[in-house]
């Protein structure tokens, strides 16, 4: 139970890792509130981690101030943001140069600017309390260099960036920031980014091979969350199987 009664916010919780991160944290004791823009999704989550589901934008800022408020109305502090929510499932493949702006400014909006708003609007009350945790879901395709995507691969190096200028602010306040990088990680969410070739060959590069879980990336998460990192903050934990090292 190493969130034994803390509140932890999820962006991004209605599928795939945001609801295997939100469902780890509820099993470790957390009181889970479900931030999503999908109600249909959100709602089935935060019914079956018994945690309060509330509809969130994260690009837009009212979006995320209603979030942290819903949380305190319910429970009355917020120890735990975890940033997952980011677009990337629905992404094709093609050269930087016939990405359209617009996609790269939507893309933008919800992978950099969204970790930015939700973080803005936790920090009063974590301040207050002198105490939280900030958890940002960062990418190894920043190491790789992962052609094909150039606004995922630019969107994920900011979130690293982002984590080290947030972790300097917030230290003294008490609130550690960090970040996880994760390889390749097979969810329930249909990826149209990987082909079945592209999958083997992830996996080929991998040290340990075979393919990754949502398993494999939840106790991370609970760990850069609980008093036993109680003494990092501005770090990056790759999590890819030993596919980069760095």
């Amino acid at each position: 139970m190493k969130t034994k009664d803390k509140v932890a916010i999820v962006t991004g919780a209605g599928q795939g890792l945001g609801r295997a991160y939100a469902h780890r944290l509820a099993k470790e004791g957390a009181k889970v509130v479900v931030a999503e823009i999908n109600p249909e999704k959100g709602r089935s989550v935060a019914d079956e981690v018994k945690g309060l589901f509330v509809r969130t934008d994260v690009a837009d800022e009212a979006s995320c101030q209603q979030m942290a408020a819903a949380a305190l109305e319910r429970f009355g502090r917020i120890d735990i943001l975890v940033n997952n929510a980011a677009i990337f499932s629905t992404l094709k493949m093609r050269p930087f140069w016939e990405i359209p702006a617009a996609e790269w400014d939507a893309l933008m909006a919800v992978n950099v600017r969204g970790v930015w708003l939700a973080s803005k609007a936790v920090v009063p009350p974590m301040r207050k309390q002198a105490s939280g945790r900030i958890v940002n879901i960062s990418s190894g395709v920043v190491y790789m260099g992962r052609p094909n995507y150039l606004h995922y691969v630019a969107s994920k190096g900011a979130v690293i960036s982002m984590t080290r200028a947030m972790a300097r602010e917030l230290g003294e306040l008490g609130i550690n920031v960090n970040a996880i990088t994760p390889g390749p990680v097979y969810t329930e969410v249909p990826r149209e980014t990987v082909t079945p070739e592209q999958r083997e060959a992830m996996i080929r590069a991998q040290s340990i091979k075979r393919a990754a879980g949502p398993q494999d990336l939840e106790g991370a998460v609970v760990f850069l969350c609980s008093d036993d990192a109680a003494f990092i903050t501005g770090q990056t934990l790759n999590v890819d199987g030993g596919m980069n090292f760095h």
